[in-house]
């Protein structure tokens, strides 16, 4: 029973901390929740960048303080015991003489991995780790792939024709021909605003001039990634307008020989990119399934048919949900 009820918490901690998505890096978007006789006295999720951790808005946002030391801290993540921006949240905790602390997941970081926790138990405060720990892992999917793989938590995103094509053999107009309505559109800028970069190949700068922004939702700008082999695109293409900051990638960063999804993985790391949303060509999406390096693929089929043209991309994935959006459908797989 008591398990049931550190799961429903945990969970109410997850909720909220996505209020945080796209906001919180180089930080994990924490949710912390505080209890007291079985009632939510206290909730808070990570602040943007150099603000408040999820533990200190939680502990702020409890009227009365005296009841502190009789309630439980629920959290997703290990509190940190570092001095980096702000204070250590395990020493707010203890300071707060909060006797019960439930975690989700432990922090993989090295600053803190593990040292929460041994503060915490050494003050006398209870602490259970685990909670819905696949959860809690998952919610944290970019924070731990960038200190995990050493590299960004990477999205693979296309849309196909009912007949599997990306793209038709010819076109008039240097724009995009649409697979998807304006629904599955609008989703994807929602994305964008999620992750903190966005990468193209050449091909597609040139044959559909994108603006790789989040102009039918509100949230910041991706950074956008392009790989330009021979610094041969145009200033003049939307991806060089002042909307958002873009970095090339050319021959001069990268050995075209092989290897080239690692090697943009690593420069993306260098450059403290948590995540980033590949958004094409087939050739670059194919890139970076046949080196594996991916973790998400999400999918649309459109309801249209092109008969003839470029493929999609062929990959192998365990399909984790499907949504439809009108008459288009959304799959949405993992990595094996």
């Amino acid at each position: 029973m008591l398990v049931k009820i550190h799961e429903k918490y945990i969970k109410r901690c997850i909720e909220i901390a996505k209020n945080g998505l796209g906001t919180t890096r180089p930080n994990p978007m924490v949710g912390c929740v505080i209890v007291h006789n079985n009632t939510i006295i206290g909730e808070g999720f990570t602040s943007p960048y150099g603000g408040n951790h999820a533990e200190v808005n939680a502990i702020n946002s409890v009227k009365d303080k005296s009841i502190l030391n009789q309630s439980i801290l629920y959290v997703t993540l290990e509190p940190c015991s570092h001095y980096g921006k702000t204070p250590p949240c395990s020493h707010l905790i203890i300071d707060h003489q909060i006797p019960e602390v439930v975690i989700g997941t432990v922090d993989i970081h090295s600053k803190v991995s593990g040292k929460g926790i041994e503060k915490l138990k050494a003050s006398g405060c209870k602490v259970s780790v685990g909670v819905l720990e696949k959860a809690c892992q998952w919610h944290h999917k970019r924070f731990f792939a960038f200190h995990q793989k050493q590299r960004p938590y990477i999205i693979l995103k296309w849309a196909e024709t009912l007949d599997g094509f990306i793209a038709p053999n010819y076109k008039n107009e240097q724009k995009p021909v649409w697979i998807t309505n304006e629904f599955s559109r609008q989703l994807v800028h929602q994305w964008r605003a999620q992750e903190h970069a966005i990468l193209v190949g050449s091909t597609t700068v040139l044959e559909d001039n994108p603006l790789l922004t989040i102009r039918d939702w509100t949230g910041q700008n991706p950074i956008r990634i392009v790989i330009d082999k021979k610094k041969k695109l145009p200033k003049t293409s939307n991806i060089f307008n002042s909307d958002a900051e873009t970095f090339v990638f050319s021959e001069s960063d990268i050995d075209f020989k092989a290897n080239i999804a690692s090697q943009i993985c690593s420069l993306l790391h260098q450059k403290n990119i948590q995540s980033v949303i590949i958004e094409g060509g087939k050739k670059t999406l194919q890139t970076f399934v046949n080196e594996n390096l991916w973790d998400e693929a999400r999918v649309f089929t459109g309801n249209v048919m092109f008969n003839q043209g470029l493929k999609a991309p062929v990959f192998s994935g365990k399909l984790q949900s499907t949504q439809q959006l009108n008459k288009d459908i959304l799959n949405i797989y993992t990595h094996d």
